[in-house]
């Protein structure tokens, strides 16, 4: 029996799997209440699990494994973990069409302003025909740039190519061959996919080169009335610099999942702006696949305080 301390709230069978072979403590640090237990058990913890906070690991000395409620592993130093022979385990896969579908529906709701359009309604402000002046532009047939050509960016050109008819293209460091999408999905330099594209979506992982990869030079080089999508991490993008780019009309939206600083400050300009639309990092937010990541990051924990294998363990 192993010490686990689980700091996000798991599904109550999940949780039951764990209790059933070790010793567990639930104590979620966001909450001011349970902060102390936390820090308390923290030292003794031989297993972590959990997701969404940056945890100072330091002084868990007997720390063997932690399970990540997510596939970005940017909360983790990795060399650090590398180096005290700490198992990383992350749960990809699960949650690659959810999100897919996330950055897509972005994607439609920059394009067609249906955020702005439904505020529109809401307000009640409408009260005859649209003008010109609020229509939005098509989808269909325009071409889709994709920076990251992983799981998620691949389920992204599926539903663009195959089901919108949109001609992709996509960053990568290398080609790479997806069955279905032969053809379809051509690959190119970054700065030739930021400048042959009508809508720029970002699916790349956060990592020390891909940091504030997407700055000033980059949005010069989209095309103008460019829509720019993040479904990815917020630090890759610079904020400044996108916010130059929609203030000035160079891009004619934005869709964003993910910022700089999450939650997004009340006084970030990224809030009201009239050319984005803003969600509240939703990217796998729904309950099935919520539920899916925390079976497998259960399972993941389990194999390895076991001594096994754990079905997705990140390679340090």
């Amino acid at each position: 029996m192993s010490r686990v301390l689980v700091y996000r709230e798991l599904p109550p069978d999940q949780l039951a799997r764990l209790q059933a072979v070790h010793e567990v403590t639930v104590a979620d640090p966001r909450q001011a209440d349970r902060r102390a237990a936390f820090d308390a058990a923290l030292p003794l913890a031989e297993g972590l699990i959990g997701s969404s906070f940056k945890i100072d690991i330091a002084g868990a000395s007997k720390l063997k494994v932690i399970s990540s409620i997510s596939v970005g592993v940017d909360n983790y130093d990795l060399a650090d973990l590398k180096a005290r022979g700490i198992t990383l385990c992350h749960t990809p896969g699960v949650l690659t069409e959810t999100t897919a579908d996330t950055i897509f529906a972005l994607i439609m709701a920059g394009s067609r302003r249906l955020v702005d359009l439904a505020l529109h309604v809401r307000e009640g402000r409408w009260t005859r025909n649209l003008s010109d002046e609020l229509f939005g532009w098509d989808v269909h047939g325009k071409t889709l740039g994709i920076l990251g050509f992983g799981r998620i960016g691949q389920a992204v050109a599926r539903r663009a190519a195959l089901g919108f008819g949109m001609p992709v293209r996509y960053y990568s460091r290398r080609p790479i061959e997806v069955s279905g999408l032969e053809g379809l999905a051509i690959h190119g330099s970054l700065d030739e996919v930021l400048a042959g594209s009508d809508i720029i979506a970002v699916t790349l992982p956060l990592t020390d080169e891909t940091r504030g990869l997407i700055g000033a030079a980059e949005f010069a080089l989209m095309k103008p009335g460019a829509v720019f999508i993040n479904g990815a991490r917020g630090a890759i993008v610079q904020e400044d610099a996108l916010l130059q780019a929609l203030d000035s009309g160079h891009l004619r939206a934005a869709g964003l999942d993910v910022f700089a600083t999450e939650p997004l400050p009340l006084d970030s300009p990224l809030r009201t702006h009239p050319k984005v639309t803003p969600l509240p990092h939703i990217g796998s937010a729904t309950h099935e696949t919520r539920y899916r990541m925390a079976v497998l990051a259960t399972d993941n924990l389990l194999a390895a305080l076991a001594g096994r294998v754990p079905p997705a363990a990140y390679p340090l």
